[in-house]
């Protein structure tokens, strides 16, 4: 990173935060086992990404599990918030994650035609940019800008535990805002909501949510970014309306019925994929529009989502089928 770039980002998040960022990149970024906040990291495993390959050509699975990668779907998110000022009444997110953009050209350019395909007010990314977890991002902020053209409104978004802080500046020369432990504030006809972002919760566990909230109105909704569900309890009980995160890929390679073999996250199944709920927090885990390891998906389609606010009043028959989920959901949570 050259000097500007980290000094400005050094006032942005704080020197010892950068410097703890950094020093873990350096240290622990191949480490296959430890850190994090689950034990085994298969994507930093890389000898035996080859070896998987090899297997599913051998047994013939290999062509079909890329076209299903590509087959990138668009999906409809309906949030009830109760309080939701009037003016975003119908308000549409794109939700990206997990893009993985220099892990295959072709995923990539599917994505971008169904980008293209989606429409929405707002974009945002919850991590994950590139495929590689070590070495040069170049590629991946190239792919990102062939994205962006394809995108015509503001986007925010958030570290993963593939994307090293150093490509903060790249990225927000692209017009993309990172939100490293910040929050902006997003204006629709005079009022306001909140969206707050936090750096990777996951690998490098550098999220500090006390930080992103601050400055965030009590009684004021907020919305937040993050790579990883597994800080659900944390992000429920500091008072966020939504939480929006990635990571599992929704198991990326499941059994006949979406039934995944592994999510790589420490938190409950039921927070694996989809909507979910948990107290008061409404969350959404995306399984993301690429692909780790190998370019490859089994009965887990890839998507994007453009989550739709609504106010209770406006859609009873939504609130009343997403209730009933919730519960469920809640249910298995605990």
């Amino acid at each position: 990173m050259h000097t500007q770039g980290s000094k400005d980002l050094a006032r942005r998040v704080g020197r010892l935060h950068l410097w703890q960022r950094q020093g873990i990149q350096r240290d622990h970024v191949t480490q296959i086992f430890g850190r994090g906040r689950n034990f085994f990291h298969i994507e930093n495993w890389y000898s035996i990404h080859a070896l998987m390959r090899f297997f599913l050509r051998a047994v013939g699975l290999y062509g079909q599990g890329r076209r299903n990668a590509k087959a990138i779907r668009i999906r409809g998110n309906d949030v009830v918030i109760p309080r939701l000022p009037g003016a975003f009444e119908g308000f549409r997110v794109l939700h990206l994650s997990d893009i993985h953009l220099d892990m295959d050209p072709e995923i990539s350019h599917s994505l971008s035609e169904r980008v293209r395909d989606a429409e929405y007010d707002l974009c945002v990314i919850t991590g994950d940019f590139r495929g590689r977890t070590y070495g040069e991002h170049e590629s991946a902020v190239k792919a990102m800008a062939g994205l962006r053209m394809h995108i015509d409104c503001p986007v925010y978004g958030v570290l993963g535990n593939h994307d090293f802080v150093e490509m903060v500046p790249d990225l927000e020369s692209l017009d993309i805002r990172i939100l490293l432990n910040e929050s902006v504030t997003i204006d629709q006809n005079g009022t306001t909501i909140h969206l707050a972002g936090i750096d990777d919760p996951h690998y490098y566990r550098a999220d500090n949510l006390e930080k992103a909230a601050d400055g965030i109105p009590e009684n004021a909704v907020s919305i937040l970014l993050a790579h990883s569900p597994e800080i659900y309890r944390h992000a429920a009980y500091a008072g966020f309306d939504l939480m929006l995160c990635g990571h599992t890929h929704g198991g990326q390679i499941c059994l006949p019925g979406n039934i995944p073999l592994w999510y790589n996250a420490a938190c409950p199944r039921a927070l694996g994929r989809g909507a979910w709920r948990w107290k008061g927090l409404q969350g959404y885990t995306s399984p993301g529009a690429g692909c780790c390891v190998v370019p490859v998906r089994y009965n887990c389609p890839p998507e994007i989502t453009v989550h739709r606010l609504l106010t209770a009043g406006k859609a009873i028959g939504t609130a009343v089928q997403r209730d009933a989920r919730a519960s469920k959901v809640d249910s298995d949570v605990r």
